[in-house]
């Protein structure tokens, strides 16, 4: 099994490289495509076989690498996250699945590809597919944690329009949840079925950060006053989503947050969960109260697109978090 799903990720890199314009294994982001983005709009095209080849073939291949974690060459990055074989593998074949569908699709993806958008002198594309072929690649190197996933997010005129977020261990006994999110239908299910949404203030927030990094002032703000706080950085899709949804059921012990924050986030770790913010009706902006959506093209057309913050969570609480860190250096937190 383990290697028949190598060489299906083998075969899904050497078919990508034939693709015009690709180049397998370069560094860095792209946004890479056709001449002309094509016409055709989301709502005309049927997705549907094309999300469930991918979560299977996502569930497979990151099985198999999971299987020989141990054995894979981890690299780190210029910002210290890390890099696999398995990131790469990952990336070709969803980006190959994408232009089978898609063939004048232009893709932003994490690790690798071709081509660029010159802002002021291409014409915008009509829709951008954004990869994050594993979402906290240091939880999956690590056989003892589950808080790894895929993701693939697509943009339509800049707003995310649909997602799929592909956990293949977080459920209980290392069972797999897939989220798949249509945000013009307003639905989101969860292994297929409707998703149940927070509900309930639970006074838990996640404030990802560096290891490395202090303790800002706004985060002993919300200790202060009365949150529980996550800090560490595992996946951020994944405190994203379950600052949405409810995944209780599935996952006993995964947490719910009311807030999630992120300072510097890549797009790709933050638009499938302002995908799903915007379907169950949470609010997200940046750490100055601004909305992020729709994206700015001069933030995809980056060399590595990145928002300067990310705030989502429930109206109330985001509001007054961007208070809050509005009025941190004064050393004063408000009550919420």
């Amino acid at each position: 099994m383990v290697d028949r799903l190598a060489a299906l990720a083998a075969e899904a890199r050497t078919s990508a490289a034939r693709l015009p314009g690709h180049r397998s294994g370069m560094m860095g982001l792209s946004i890479e495509g056709g001449a002309e983005p094509v016409a055709r709009s989301v709502a005309s095209m049927n997705l549907d076989p094309l999300w469930a080849d991918l979560t299977t073939e996502l569930s497979g291949v990151l099985a198999s690498y999971r299987s020989r974690v141990a054995e894979l060459d981890v690299q780190e990055k210029a910002d210290r996250t890390l890099l696999t074989e398995a990131d790469l593998a990952v990336e070709d074949m969803v980006i190959s699945k994408i232009r089978a569908v898609d063939p004048e699709a232009r893709v932003l993806a994490e690790e690798s590809g071709s081509g660029s958008w010159r802002p002021g002198r291409d014409e915008e594309p009509e829709r951008i597919w954004v990869i994050d072929p594993i979402d906290g690649t240091a939880e999956f190197v690590d056989p003892r944690s589950v808080e790894f996933c895929s993701v693939v997010c697509l943009l339509e005129r800049r707003e995310p329009v649909a997602a799929l977020v592909v956990a293949p261990e977080l459920g209980d006994g290392g069972t797999p949840i897939v989220v798949l999110a249509r945000r013009a239908a307003r639905t989101i299910t969860v292994n297929g079925r409707p998703a149940a949404y927070n509900s309930e203030p639970v006074r838990v927030a996640s404030l990802t950060r560096s290891a490395r990094s202090e303790a800002p002032p706004h985060e002993i703000g919300m200790a202060e006053a009365g949150y529980a706080l996550k800090t560490r950085t595992t996946s951020q899709t994944l405190d994203m989503l379950r600052t949405a949804l409810d995944l209780t059921d599935l996952a006993t012990d995964t947490p719910r947050f009311d807030l999630f924050y992120r300072p510097r986030q890549k797009v790709w770790d933050g638009l499938a969960g302002l995908c799903l913010g915007e379907i169950v009706g949470l609010m997200s902006t940046d750490v100055n109260g601004k909305r992020h959506l729709p994206v700015p093209m001069e933030t995809l057309a980056q060399p590595e697109p990145t928002f300067a913050s990310t705030v989502m969570g429930r109206p109330e609480a985001v509001k007054w978090f961007v208070e809050l860190a509005r009025d941190s250096p004064t050393g004063t937190p408000k009550s919420s």
